[in-house]
């Protein structure tokens, strides 16, 4: 896999439209915010969202545990912390 490019915050900023096309097509970027690198920009395959992933299931989960569900406890399911 190639090494993703750098931009800015500002870059992405300015150019968004024109960023997100372009990791359309496959490009990786990172991000960078004040010199630091903050986030990574990459396209998504199809098989990454996958039907069986617990965030897809934390409305059933939401019902099962009687309509509470803490952060931590949604962490715990969709993390498995």
């Amino acid at each position: 896999m190639a090494k993703a490019a750098t931009i800015t915050m500002l870059d992405l900023r300015r150019r968004a439209i024109e960023i997100v096309r372009s990791v359309e097509r496959g490009r990786r970027l990172i991000v960078t915010y004040r010199g630091r690198p903050v986030m990574r920009l990459e396209p998504m395959a199809s098989s990454q969202s996958r039907k069986d992933d617990a965030f897809y299931r934390l409305g059933e989960m939401y019902a099962a545990k009687g309509a509470t569900l803490s952060n931590k406890e949604i962490d715990d399911l969709v993390y498995g912390t």
